[in-house]
């Protein structure tokens, strides 16, 4: 249950990302929802790798490489959902802070330790 709250999350503020920012574009809301599994496969294999293997940049940008990191990510799932679509890499690197900050926020909003 909690995995598929994940995926509807991550679908979630794919959409807020692609409401505010003219370069991410969703054709329907089933993008919408393949890309926030995508993202979430993407999240949990190949960004720990891409984490350990930018290590040292990151810790010489005192962790804003991250955000590079993140853009990467959503690019990937950008590149394997057909419907979901970023036209550069400004655009990822904001689409990716908005990803992030919308989780975060909604995860906050429904978590059950708050309580």
């Amino acid at each position: 249950m909690r995995l598929l709250l994940r995926f509807l999350l991550n679908a979630l503020a794919l959409v807020v990302a692609a409401w505010l920012i003219p370069g991410i574009v969703l054709a329907s809301p089933g993008a919408a929802i393949i890309a926030g599994i995508v993202l979430g496969f993407v999240n949990a294999v190949i960004r720990p790798l891409l984490l350990i293997l930018t290590l040292p940049f990151t810790l010489v940008t005192l962790g804003l490489f991250i955000f590079v990191v993140n853009a990467i990510c959503l690019a990937l799932t950008a590149l394997v959902v057909p419907g979901f679509s970023i036209s550069g890499f400004g655009s990822a690197l904001l689409g990716a802070l908005v990803v992030s900050l919308v989780s975060w926020l909604v995860a906050a909003l429904l978590s059950d330790s708050g309580r």
